[in-house]
């Protein structure tokens, strides 16, 4: 059979997409410290990563992380500047930012127009205007966006979404969450800036109420709360942001998230509850289990990937999601909405009053 220049030209993206998967995306990771290091662990166990670079701007950080690299086999360059890596290290593919929330509009923005891929931690920025450049960037770059939601990828989560995504719960009436826990990490200060984290709901609840909006299907139409600090008061000194708060969101319809979350709970004592009641009966985000509503037992779900840590699932479907180029579960949009809905809650709090999404999209 002759081969025609028309049949070879037809084949040609399946073999550029075969070569592709062959080859592994050459990746660097800026940002390694606290949340960084635990992404860059789990970064050199995906196959399809090269790690080639490591920044920081603390140089004993940089160390560290090009050791791990060098642990598992590898060898990356370091650097304290990024943009000095990006215009010297051309072949990059990919960029893992974990820098400070701060820093995320300005640093997302400069790795996009470089025509990276990038998978950058939440949240998209600290002000509705600046995530919305985010989005905007994102939509407009040649490279994926994924953004650091890492629990929609943790396997028992995802499992129990896609049960109530298929139906199998009902209509979502509520959802309840409590983040009970110790205070955040001394060493980190910027932890306890809330003009350089947003504040706790910002840099922390936002991944439980990330969940529970997805579950919702869509962003809430109101928003109410309270909160402060009662326990923690200027501990560490010049702290400013919050040891506790209760937020109510209500959506069309009449579904509602109901979350608490607050640093002085007992070890062992209450921790991290997500769960999902809908006309059907309830779903344990964390366990994913259900329990029928009108009858006493539980329906343990299929687990695919059980044990797999969260942020390893992450990163590896960033990986598919680039050499595949298919749309990331938690895209620039996705991660609009769980940004926005996160200030509407501490805008809500903050200024002691009833927020609308309508305001907080205007």
């Amino acid at each position: 059979m002759e081969l025609t220049r028309r049949a070879v030209l037809a084949g040609a993206p399946a073999v550029l997409a075969a070569q592709t998967r062959s080859q592994k995306l050459r990746v660097a990771f800026v940002g390694t410290g606290n949340r960084g290091s635990f992404l860059l662990r789990h970064g050199l166990d995906v196959a399809d990563f090269e790690v080639v670079a490591v920044c920081d701007i603390l140089p004993d950080r940089v160390d560290r992380a090009a050791s791990a690299v060098a642990a598992k086999g590898g060898s990356a360059k370091t650097y304290t500047d990024f943009r000095k890596m990006l215009d010297e290290i051309k072949n990059i593919d990919a960029v893992v930012l974990a820098t400070p929330d701060y820093t995320h509009r300005d640093f997302d923005l400069e790795i996009l127009a470089r025509g990276k891929h990038l998978y950058a931690e939440k949240p998209l920025a600290l002000t509705v205007s600046d995530a919305k450049d985010v989005v905007q960037a994102a939509q407009k770059a040649k490279g994926i966006f994924q953004a650091g939601f890492q629990l929609r990828h943790d396997p028992h989560r995802n499992a129990a979404m896609k049960w109530i995504k298929s139906g199998n719960a009902g209509k979502v009436l509520q959802c309840h969450g409590i983040r009970h826990g110790g205070d955040l990490p001394r060493d980190i200060p910027w932890y306890f800036d809330k003009t350089k984290c947003g504040d706790i709901v910002t840099d922390q609840g936002i991944h439980i109420l990330d969940l529970f909006r997805w579950a919702a299907g869509k962003p809430p139409v109101r928003c109410y709360g309270d909160g402060g600090t009662t326990l923690f008061v200027n501990d560490p000194p010049g702290r400013t942001v919050m040891d506790h708060y209760s937020l109510i969101y209500e959506f069309e319809g009449g579904a509602q998230i109901n979350f608490s979350h607050h640093y002085f709970d007992p070890p062992g004592f209450t921790g991290i509850q997500e769960r999902v009641f809908a006309s059907g009966g309830a779903v344990d985000l964390i366990k994913a289990e259900f329990f029928p509503r009108t009858e006493r037992r539980k329906v343990t779900l299929d687990v695919p990937d059980a044990g797999k840590d969260s942020t390893y699932m992450s990163l590896a479907a960033f990986a598919a999601n680039v050499i595949n180029g298919t749309r990331p579960l938690n895209d620039a949009q996705s991660a609009l909405e769980a940004t926005l809905v996160a200030l509407m809650g501490t805008k809500a709090i903050y200024e002691k009053r009833v927020v609308t999404w309508a305001e907080i999209t205007a």
